[in-house]
């Protein structure tokens, strides 16, 4: 097959929300109508049942959240799945933004009940900066939920962009029985099944139908008459074109915990949502029907397989066809690579892959990879970098039992590959206790999690008082008179390079004033 029938066969996407807007459960469910898997787990389900199949971490099935992005590739309709299910949670924004990078479009899920949230609204405004399209799916709808107009309302004032139902939803709550196709004028009526494990029956009616009239009490259907007839007033026209520039979001009601939706939301996706787009680099753009291979990795994860203990490196396929066992360029080691065992993945397994194609998320054995690496098989490129967040949060780590330093520091030298913390030492003190610098409190518990879980190392954490640091760059002189110890604390990075730690951003301010030969820069 020719590489641009491969390329537009491809859509590539992440799912956006807040916290418990329902993005994993719908993950599941899209898998689940992708045939990819046969039952359903939940979020909710106690300890004893299946936990979701995109969180693998122990932690995850504990807590019942998404800690890291995973990638599952999947067949459904003709096209070929990239989904990249990432942490809805705050602490974790840094990861999310990494996986941003490598899409082409983003769902947003939103629960019907709370509309925008908080986190919503600040990974919106990432996929704007970005340009990537974004469908909005508004989950819980067999949940009390906010009225359907108050919701398309909210999502056009806030962000500002038009809201364009793509179906209706018939009854919400307990009476929530399916939704109304606003282009056939088809009603899609559900069942629900065993512990919602199984594809939902669907019976495709019309608006008459008296299931529906029997169902819903009279003010439900005067009020859905009503609204349907108010949306076909306004007149809103689907506009592929719009959604790709970012001034319309197709909306789509349902219930991932139910089923009822998900199909004909993800039938509508893969047919609207945009292939693979070019690349911006240093020396322009790149496009994915060049013949040339190229791709960029964009996030690292070890022992993801407890057997071997190994490290994996995401990359983003974005020109050209890659083919396993071929050698490319790795500009930044300057070496030739052959890569003999390139993965494509589903949650925590992995399938040894012959070719992949611009769209396709790849995993390779790590070599020593970091976040922002560039591969290719022509001419040096480099795409533009990948942001980087800068911490928050300050702590010291130390190891419980002095016979596992081994093993103590090779963990932490991998989380730190992994973006999950930055890794800092004081400079003024013998002892080597590391500190550990986040975006997210709770990116400490993962940080001791995994330690225990994978490397089988007890640490303890102290907390400490620093809010920001900042690589320091100047004469000797001039470094040597800073406040050392005075507010501002001496400590050096994992290239042993000069950072400050200040206790506040009045500290920082202070010290950019009073010592302008000093150059304070943002840690990336």
């Amino acid at each position: 097959m020719s590489l641009v029938k491969e390329i537009s066969k491809r859509r590539t996407f992440a799912i956006i929300s807040h916290p418990d807007a329902g993005k994993t459960t719908l993950t599941e469910k899209m898998l689940l109508y992708g045939k990819a898997i046969h039952l359903a787990g939940s979020v909710r389900a106690r300890r004893n049942q299946r936990s979701t199949r995109s969180d693998w971490m122990s932690i995850e099935k504990e807590r019942g959240i998404s800690i890291s992005s995973t990638v599952m590739q999947f067949p459904y309709n003709g096209h070929v799945v990239n989904l990249l299910d990432t942490p809805g949670h705050a602490d974790f924004s840094e990861d999310t933004y990494r996986t941003l990078s490598a899409v082409d479009s983003a769902v947003m899920v939103l629960d019907a009940a709370k509309g925008i949230e908080a986190q919503t609204k600040k990974l919106f405004e990432v996929c704007r900066d970005r340009g990537i399209p974004i469908f909005t799916f508004i989950n819980k709808m067999d949940r009390p939920s906010k009225d359907p107009l108050e919701l398309l309302d909210e999502l056009e004032t806030v962000l500002r962009m038009e809201p364009v139902p793509v179906n209706w939803p018939i009854g919400s709550g307990p009476s929530f029985m399916g939704v109304y196709d606003l282009a056939s004028q088809d009603v899609h009526l559900f069942d629900r099944t065993s512990r919602n494990q199984t594809i939902s029956p669907e019976l495709i009616t019309t608006i008459e139908d008296e299931r529906i009239r029997s169902t819903l009490s009279d003010y439900e259907l005067e009020n859905l008459d009503g609204q349907l007839e108010l949306i076909e007033g306004l007149g809103l026209d689907f506009d592929p074109a719009k959604v790709l520039n970012g001034q319309q979001t197709p909306v789509f009601f349902g219930s991932a915990l139910t089923n009822f939706g998900v199909e004909l939301f993800m039938n509508a996706f893969v047919e609207v949502a945009p292939p693979p787009a070019s690349y911006e680099t240093e020396g322009g753009l790149i496009n994915p029907s060049d013949d040339v291979f190229s791709g960029f990795v964009f996030k690292i994860q070890a022992n993801m397989d407890p057997k071997h203990r190994d490290s994996v490196a995401y990359m983003r396929i974005c020109s050209g066809k890659f083919e396993r066992n071929m050698t490319v360029k790795h500009p930044q080691s300057g070496k030739n690579l052959r890569l003999p065992s390139p993965y494509t993945f589903f949650a925590d397994e992995r399938h040894v892959v012959e070719d992949a194609y611009p769209g396709d998320i790849i995993g390779l054995p790590n070599k020593d990879f970091a976040i922002g690496d560039t591969l290719h098989s022509g001419k040096n490129i480099k795409f533009d970098a990948i942001p980087r967040f800068d911490p928050e949060h300050f702590a010291m780590l130390r190891n419980t039992d002095i016979s596992k330093q081994k093993n103590f520091l090779k963990g932490l030298r991998q989380l730190e590959k992994e973006g999950a913390m930055q890794v800092l030492y004081r400079a003024d003190s013998i002892q080597r206790t590391p500190i550990l610098a986040v975006v997210g409190q709770l990116q400490f518990d993962v940080v001791i999690a995994r330690l225990k879980a994978e490397y089988n190392v007890d640490t303890v954490l102290e907390a400490q008082p620093w809010q920001i640091s900042r690589w320091v760059e100047g004469t000797d002189a001039d470094i040597d008179a800073l406040p050392w110890g005075y507010g501002v604390v001496k400590a050096t990075d994992r290239d042993n390079k000069l950072v400050a730690l200040f206790r506040s951003k009045y500290d920082l301010e202070h010290c950019q004033q009073k010592y302008p030969d000093v150059t304070f820069e943002v840690i990336h």
